[in-house]
């Protein structure tokens, strides 16, 4: 190994170190389900807003989206990007508060599957048990694209084995997200989300002025086509038309159900504090995109003669910061990328383990459990999704873009019109909400594989419009309406913020 690599791999023991260290001390803290999924109920906005987009962004900000951008230019990266945009804001802005607001008025609800069983008055809880079934599924693709972006980390950096590399990274997830619980995630989550940010923003100027300024770097890339910066551009050739816009704005729509988007809402101290950690979050992600694009699509200049092909252009971001910083400065901007893999994957794994031990071990196979067991299955959920998301992240030529998109169309089109609906309309059923949700995951789940014709259209659009119309269309033939739901409902709307 040579100096350079000492230095970068010193870069990361350090990062690492800290990382753990962070999960330890909150280790002490969780003393029931509440703290170890919610934190109390008690996280500031700086944090709550920056625990949010860290693990929302994941791998495929640092890699999956300048990838994308390097090798197609800006259109489907600008519009995908614009969609997420959007629908960040929206989701901050009408789903926050109300989510908050309705989980502790609803028996103090930790989990989306337990908020919905609490809402509709499910006492069969089969909405729960549904709900989790879609969780650990899209939640393991999910968890598998942060463990794939670990592993082409450690292969690109430090020339690791491919599996040795993924071994490593999902050793040190697990560490801290089994120690620490929800608060250890929030805490490395904000740690992680700055130093994202820095590295993205940073590495995207220095390679403009590198090219000789913004003219002389868009001059650069002229010979790479004007697809390449100008996203609006359209000509005989361009593959990029109506409907792949339609699509990449679709992804918007994702975060209406992202649970562990929405558990950041429920995990506030305080209503007062969403519109300021509203607009933490908006500036983030407004700076974080265009640098994340600035990085991709200058790239395709800056790296020359350096050629990405597809198998390997999700590491545009690592081989600029290799080729920009000092070793060690380098290591720990790589780190970043690191951190993007790590926040999503601990939130994820989090997610899906309250799913598991709240909904269906508490829920189904032992009611009544203690809190001490009702951790412990906990920990060990989190052990198994990480041991299925290994094996699907052993192929060293996965797509961290490809396996984001698809967990995130399969909990956009299954849990986000029901969040909306349960939310704001007072007809919602509980048979209607249990349709909804098969309708949407089941047609993500077999749209994805189709291709051609209409299945050319990204299948969180369908998944979303089917779960949304089996929902009403069911709500409104089903007679069975419960006077004690509407009831709460009546009651809920009439809270004071």
């Amino acid at each position: 190994m040579g100096t350079n690599s000492i230095s970068i791999a010193l870069a990361f023991v350090c990062y690492l170190s800290g990382m753990v260290y962070v999960g330890w001390r909150y280790m002490k803290r969780n003393e029931s389900a509440t703290d170890f999924f919610l934190g109390g109920r008690s996280v500031g906005p700086w944090m709550t807003a920056l625990s949010a987009e860290a693990s929302d962004m994941s791998g495929w900000l640092l890699m999956g989206l300048p990838g994308v951008a390097y090798l197609t230019g800006m259109k489907e990266a600008f519009w995908t990007a614009l969609g997420l945009i959007i629908g960040t804001y929206l989701n901050w802005l009408i789903v926050a508060k109300p989510l908050r607001k309705y989980t502790i008025h609803t028996n103090n609800a930790i989990t989306i599957p337990e908020f919905f069983t609490n809402r509709f008055k499910d006492s069969s809880r089969i909405i729960s048990l549904v709900s989790v079934v879609f969780i650990l599924i899209f939640f393991t693709i999910y968890t598998a694209s942060g463990f794939v972006a670990c592993a082409k980390l450690f292969n690109s950096v430090f020339n690791m084995p491919y599996l040795f590399a993924l071994l490593l990274g999902i050793a040190i997830i697990l560490a801290y997200t089994l120690l620490g619980g929800y608060m250890a995630v929030c805490a490395t989550d904000f740690i992680q989300g700055s130093l994202m940010f820095v590295a993205l923003v940073l590495t995207g100027v220095i390679m403009v002025f590198a090219l000789g300024g913004p003219a002389d770097a868009v001059a650069a890339m002229s010979r790479f086509g004007e697809q390449f910066l100008n996203p609006f551009v359209s000509g005989p050739e361009d593959s990029f038309g109506t409907m792949e816009i339609i699509s990449a704005l679709a992804w918007g729509l994702g975060y209406f159900g992202m649970p562990h988007i929405l558990v950041r809402f429920m995990s506030l101290r305080s209503n007062n504090e969403v519109k300021l950690s509203r607009r933490i979050a908006m500036v983030w992600v407004i700076i974080a995109f265009a640098a994340a694009l600035l990085v991709g699509a200058f790239g395709k200049a800056f790296l020359l003669p350096l050629v990405l092909g597809s198998g390997n252009a999700d590491t545009v971001f690592i081989q600029a910061i290799i080729k920009i910083y000092p070793a060690f400065i380098a290591g720990m901007f790589l780190c970043a990328i690191l951190a993007a893999a790590m926040s999503s994957a601990d939130s994820q794994l989090l997610v899906a383990a309250s799913a598991f031990s709240r909904d269906i071990f508490q829920g189904f196979l032992k009611r009544g459990a203690s809190e001490e067991l009702t951790l412990r299955i906990s920990r060990w959920t989190v052990a198994a999704v990480a041991v299925i998301a290994f094996f699907i992240a052993l192929d060293p030529n996965s797509s961290i873009f490809g396996l984001v998109s698809y967990a995130w169309a399969g909990f956009g089109a299954t849990f986000g019109p029901l969040v909306l609906l349960a939310l704001f309309w007072r007809g919602i059923t509980r048979n209607g909400a249990l349709a909804g949700l098969i309708c949407g995951g089941i047609t993500v789940l077999i749209w994805k594989p189709l291709s051609g014709g209409i299945f050319e259209i990204y299948e969180i659009l369908p998944g979303f419009l089917m779960c949304l119309i089996a929902a009403v269309i069911v709500s409104l033939c089903d007679r069975n309406k419960n006077a004690e739901m509407l009831a709460e409902f009546d009651s809920y709307r009439n809270l004071a913020d």
